[in-house]
C-alpha cells in the first residue's frame, strides 16, 4: 500500500485568510484585497457562514453579492475556496421546522442562538441545505478563480439524540447482531437485569452506564457524520471542474468525529488548529496542558500538525489559525513576536500545503467579537499584518518547492478513535478525584512530548492505516512504535503489533494498550492480552496516581534519567517474566514493580511503559529507543529550545525547518550542506546558524542518499 497515493494539493504554498466582506459595516473590498495582495495572500475562503444572506427567506436566493468578490480576488489572481452555509442555518429555517433542532438528551432540544444545532440527518434540513448547495454551486462552480470547496464547518460537534437518528441506530443494531440474543450476549445485558426481550426494549443512551452501548453509539455518531459529509461532497462533485477539490475543515476533538474514516470522503482534509500563543510557546515553561480546541507548548503545536496529516496519511490545508488572540473576552494573548511565522512553518514543516488565517479584520460584534484577525478593530494594518506579510512574501519566494513534500519520521504513533470514544466515556485517570475525559489524549501526548523533547520527529498512524502497510513495511517505515492508550483493540490488532515487532521494529506499548476488545469488554485474559509473551511482563493491578512517583533507572540500563524523570497519574503492577527491568519507582509499595521493562521478540524488541511517563521519563525512553534522529543529520549538538523538522521532495532533496522555542539566541553549527532560498548566500558544512528569538529557518539541502 502507498500511504501518500493521492491528488496532491495546490500546485504552490497556498497562503491566505477567511475573508467575510459581509460583516464590514462599510464597502472595503478593494482596499482589503489590496493589503491582502501586498502581504503575499493568494487565497481566501468565503460564504460559507451565511446562509441567511445567500438565502434570506424561504425559496428567496440572493446569489450576486459574492459576485464582486470572487471577480476582484480573481483579478488580482487571489485563489478562493467557497463554502457551503450548512453549519449556521437561517432564522427562517429554525421557526419553520423546529423539529430539526438536535437534541443534545432525548426530547431537549438545543437552544438556538448559536451555531451546529441542527440534526443534520433530519429530511427537512436537507431538502433546504441541498437548494442552497446547487444553487450556489450553479452559479460559481464555473467561477476561474474557484480552486476548491469546503463542504460545512468544523463537523462533529454534538452528538444528536433525535427520535431519527436513534431509529437508525436501532436499524444498524439489527443489521449488525440480527437478533438480541446476540446482542444481549455481547453487550453482556444479564448484567443488572438489562436482558432485552425486543429491540423496542432497548433503552435511549441517556441514562446508559454500558460501555458496550456507548462505544456503538459513538461509532454511530461518527458514521452519521460522515455520511452527511459524504453526501454533501456528492453534490459538490456534479458541478465541480477537473483540478478543483472538495474539503471539509476539522476541528479534531468533536465527539461526534472519526478523521480517519471522514477523509476517505474528500479530496484533501483541512484542519483548524489553534494553539497557545505567548509562554505557552516557551520551551523552557511548562503551562497547564488543555486537549480540546487549543493546547499548548510545542509539543501540542506539532501533535495537531501531525494529526492533520494522519487523517489521509497526505498533506493536507490550514483552514484556520490564529492570527491575534484567540478565545472570549477574558484570554487576550497576542503572539508575541516572531511565533506567527513560527507556527506557520511548524505546520508546514509537517505536510501544511495552505495556511490560512482566523480571519481577515477582527469583528465589531457577534460571538467573536474578541477573536483577533489579521487586522485589528481599527482595521488599520498593524504589526501583525506586518509579520504576516513578511510569511506570506516569503512563502511566495518558495514557490513550488515544496510540492510533493513528505514529513519525515523517527517515532511512529498509534491513533485510535474507538480507543478514544472509550476512555471518554470510562476515563481512567483522574483530575482532583474527578474523571478526566481526556485520559486518552494526556496518555498518547505524553509519549509524543517525549519525542518531540528527545529531538525526534513523530507521524501518527490509525491502526487501519499500520494493517494497510502490514508489519514488515511497518518495521521497515517506522523503526520504533508506540501503542500507548490503545484500549480498543481487536485479535488482529494484536497480532499486527507482534508480528511488527518480530519484524525488527521496536515496539513501546504504554498503559491501557490491549485491554478491551472491540466491544469495549475487558478481556478475559492475562494483561496486557495477546502482548505479554513477546513484551516479556505481565500484570493484574494497577493504580491511579495521586502524586508524581520519582523513577530512576536499574543498574545495567541504557536509559539516561534526568533528576525530575517521575511517574504521572497511573501504575501498571508489571510483573517481568523474562524482560529486563530498565527504571523503577522509588515508593515502599510501588517500588515492587518495575517502572519500564523490555524484552527482545524476534529480530526487533518490545518496550513496556507502566505509567503516563513525565516529559523527562518519556524523553529518556525515545532518544533510547530512537539513539539518531533524522534531524541530528542537520545539526548533532542543539539546545532543548530548538527544534529540527524535516522532510524529503520527489528528487530525493531533503528540506530543513529550525526553530528557537525561547527568547535566548542560538547558534548552532551546521552537519550537512544547506542553502537559504531566501537567501544569495549557501550554508555550507561546519558553518554557524543563528538564530535569534522566535526564530525559524528554513534550509534546503542534497538529494537523500
Amino acid at each position: 500500500m502507498d500511504l501518500h497515493n493521492h491528488p496532491d494539493p495546490p500546485r504552490h504554498m497556498l497562503f491566505g485568510v477567511a475573508y467575510y466582506p459581509e460583516y464590514h459595516r462599510r464597502g472595503r473590498l478593494q482596499e482589503d484585497l489590496d493589503l491582502m495582495v501586498a502581504a503575499g495572500i493568494n487565497v481566501i475562503r468565503v460564504g460559507e457562514s451565511v446562509w441567511s444572506t445567500w438565502e434570506p427567506r424561504d425559496g428567496e436566493l440572493d446569489l450576486e453579492w459574492l459576485a464582486p468578490v470572487l471577480d476582484a480576488a480573481g483579478a488580482r489572481g487571489i485563489d478562493v475556496i467557497i463554502g457551503t452555509p450548512t453549519y449556521a442555518v437561517p432564522p427562517w429555517l429554525q421557526t419553520a421546522y423546529p423539529e430539526i433542532a438536535a437534541e443534545r438528551r432525548t426530547g431537549e432540544p438545543i437552544p438556538w442562538g448559536a451555531r451546529q444545532e441542527v440534526d443534520y440527518s433530519h429530511p427537512a434540513f436537507r431538502h433546504h441545505a441541498e437548494r442552497v448547495i446547487r444553487a450556489i454551486l450553479g452559479r460559481y462552480a464555473s467561477h476561474p478563480a474557484v480552486i476548491g470547496y469546503q463542504v460545512d464547518n468544523e463537523p462533529g460537534l454534538e452528538l444528536i439524540h433525535n427520535h431519527g437518528t436513534f431509529t437508525r441506530f436501532v436499524r444498524r443494531l439489527k443489521k449488525q447482531y440480527r437478533d438480541v440474543e446476540t446482542l444481549n450476549e455481547e453487550w453482556g445485558l444479564t448484567y443488572w437485569s438489562h436482558r432485552l426481550d425486543g429491540w423496542d426494549e432497548l433503552w435511549r443512551p441517556d441514562g446508559n452506564s454500558f460501555p458496550q452501548y456507548d462505544l456503538a453509539w459513538r461509532r454511530y455518531q461518527a458514521d452519521v457524520t460522515n455520511e452527511f459529509i459524504a453526501w454533501q461532497a456528492a453534490i459538490v462533485g456534479e458541478y465541480r471542474s477537473p483540478g478543483q477539490f472538495v474539503t471539509t475543515c476539522l476541528q479534531y476533538p468533536r465527539r461526534a468525529l472519526d478523521d480517519e474514516q471522514l477523509g476517505l470522503h474528500l479530496d484533501v482534509l483541512s484542519g483548524n488548529p489553534y494553539y497557545g500563543m505567548q509562554d505557552h510557546l516557551d520551551a523552557g515553561i511548562n503551562l497547564a496542558q488543555p486537549n480540546y480546541w487549543n493546547t499548548t507548548g510545542v509539543a501540542g503545536l506539532l501533535r495537531q500538525a501531525d494529526r492533520m496529516y494522519s487523517s489521509r496519511q497526505a498533506r493536507y490545508l490550514v483552514t484556520e489559525t490564529n492570527a491575534q488572540a484567540i478565545d472570549a473576552a477574558h484570554a487576550n494573548h497576542p503572539p508575541y513576536p516572531g511565533q506567527l511565522k513560527q507556527a506557520a512553518y511548524a505546520f508546514i514543516s509537517r505536510g501544511a500545503a495552505m495556511i490560512e488565517y482566523w480571519h481577515w479584520h477582527t469583528l465589531p460584534y457577534g460571538a467573536e467579537t474578541y477573536w483577533g484577525g489579521v487586522l485589528p478593530h481599527s482595521l488599520r494594518p498593524g504589526r501583525v499584518y506586518a509579520e504576516i506579510a513578511e510569511i506570506g512574501n516569503e512563502l511566495a519566494g518558495l514557490g513550488t518547492t515544496l510540492d510533493g513534500y513528505e514529513p519525515d519520521a523517527d517515532v511512529a504513533i498509534l491513533w485510535s478513535n474507538p480507543s478514544r470514544f472509550a476512555l471518554q466515556f470510562m476515563p481512567p485517570l483522574a483530575t482532583d478525584g474527578q474523571p478526566d475525559d481526556e485520559s486518552y489524549e494526556q496518555i498518547v501526548d505524553s509519549f509524543y512530548r517525549g519525542v518531540t523533547d528527545a529531538g525526534r520527529q513523530a507521524r501518527i498512524l490509525h491502526l487501519p492505516q499500520a494493517h494497510e502497510l502490514g508489519a514488515p513495511e511497518l518495521a521497515r517505515r517506522f523503526p520504533v512504535l508506540v501503542a500507548a492508550g490503545l484500549y480498543i483493540t481487536t485479535d488482529l490488532d494484536l497480532d499486527l503489533l507482534r508480528q511488527y515487532a518480530a519484524a525488527g521494529g521496536h515496539l513501546v506499548l504504554g498503559p491501557r494498550t490491549a485491554y478491551a476488545d472491540d466491544e469495549a469488554r475487558a478481556r478475559v485474559a492475562t494483561a496486557p492480552d495477546g502482548l505479554h509473551d513477546a513484551a516479556g511482563v505481565w500484570y493484574e493491578e494497577f493504580s491511579n496516581l495521586d502524586a508524581d512517583l520519582k523513577v530512576v533507572a536499574t543498574g545495567g540500563s541504557p536509559l539516561v534519567l534526568e533528576a525530575d524523570a517521575s511517574a504521572r497519574r497511573w501504575v501498571d503492577g508489571l510483573i517481568p517474566d523474562g524482560a529486563q527491568t530498565l527504571a523503577a519507582y522509588e515508593h515502599p509499595r510501588f517500588g515492587d514493580f518495575p517502572a519500564v521493562v523490555t524484552h527482545p521478540h524476534g529480530s526487533g524488541r518490545v518496550t513496556t511503559v507502566g505509567t503516563v511517563p513525565s516529559p523527562a521519563l518519556a524523553t529518556a525512553v525515545v532518544r533510547w529507543a530512537a539513539p539518531r534522529g533524522i534531524g541530528d543529520l542537520l545539526t548533532g549538538d542543539r539546545g532543548p529550545a530548538v527544534t529540527v523538522s524535516s522532510g524529503t521532495l520527489p528528487d530525493g532533496r531533503r528540506v530543513w525547518f529550525v526553530f528557537n522555542w525561547g527568547w535566548g539566541e542560538e547558534k548552532l553549527v551546521l552537519a550537512a550542506d544547506v542553502r537559504d532560498p531566501g537567501a544569495d548566500t549557501a550554508h555550507v558544512t561546519g558553518s554557524q546558524l543563528v538564530l535569534g528569538p522566535w526564530g525559524c529557518r528554513t534550509l534546503v539541502g542534497e538529494a537523500v542518499r
